[in-house]
């Protein structure tokens, strides 16, 4: 059961949850679950394992439940008895007279980067990617931006027309992506894309981060509005992307971009 639950938590990772679990690293005498059974409860509320049910399993399930809203993991030692001095344990008023102690760990899912254009700049942040341990994948319209050969450990290459892309995607198949980059060598697919994302139907999408200048990007904002695009969703974008560091090459705006995107990250912590 340990393993199962293992396997599941690193799905719900890759579908990019946050992941709660407990696990029960040591136990002595009479215990509902022995060492090596696992819980894990996900940001979407999904359940799996257990460590034994009863009123262990009430204890766990409401730490794990607030670690996912901002609580902190640690170990915690549970005494299966009517009476207990330690009050360096917890004690679960039961008759079993075991004890358990359970370590308790939140997983943050990787990131992964949709690159959307195969230039220099995608290149560059795709080998930041590497070092940094996040997945990508790649999108450009032009058939020789997006070969293995450029991107060997892309997740996806994506040889499509912007608007067959549109019309493949929606938000929740974008859900599998943590950030879109608009990236592209034309400002008119970037403009194409960025307004077919803004626009689709549905609340939660990816980060949206798109290069450029403070004008490339008000005229963007024109053509969004134009399109009917909800002004919440316009200003979730950033534009021009990147931690401003007066990045100048290829590997310093790679750079600048990562950094943002981790801070952005810490900050939702």
């Amino acid at each position: 059961m340990g393993a199962r639950t293992l396997e599941w938590s690193l799905e719900r990772l890759k579908a990019l949850e946050s992941v709660a679990m407990a696990s029960i690293v040591e136990s002595d005498g009479s215990v509902p679950a022995k060492v090596g059974a696992r819980m894990a409860i996900s940001s979407s509320g999904l359940a799996h394992g257990t460590v034994g049910g009863a009123g262990l399993e009430m204890k766990v399930e409401a730490r794990l439940r607030g670690m996912l809203e901002g609580g902190y993991g640690g170990v915690e030692t549970f005494v299966l008895s009517k009476e207990n001095e330690d009050a360096s344990t917890t004690n679960l008023n039961s008759l079993c007279g075991g004890r358990v102690v359970v370590a308790f760990e939140k997983l943050e899912p990787r990131p992964h980067l949709l690159l959307m254009g195969g230039g220099h700049v995608a290149q560059a942040i795709s080998e930041a990617c590497g070092l940094l341990g996040w997945n990508y994948s790649v999108f450009d319209e032009r058939k020789e931006f997006v070969s293995e050969g450029k991107f060997p450990d892309a997740e996806e290459l994506i040889f499509l027309k912007a608007e067959e892309f549109l019309k493949s995607e929606n938000l929740a198949s974008l859900g599998r992506f943590s950030d879109i980059l608009l990236l592209g060598h034309d400002w008119s697919i970037d403009e194409q894309l960025l307004v077919g994302f803004l626009t689709m139907e549905g609340e939660k999408m990816p980060r949206i981060g798109c290069i450029g200048s403070k004008t490339k990007w008000r005229a963007f904002v024109k053509s969004a509005k134009s399109a009917g695009a909800p002004t919440q969703k316009i200003d979730d974008v950033r534009c021009p992307i990147g931690v401003p560091i007066d990045a100048v090459t290829v590997e310093e705006i790679a750079f600048s971009v990562c950094s943002e995107i981790i801070h952005i990250m810490r900050s939702d912590l």
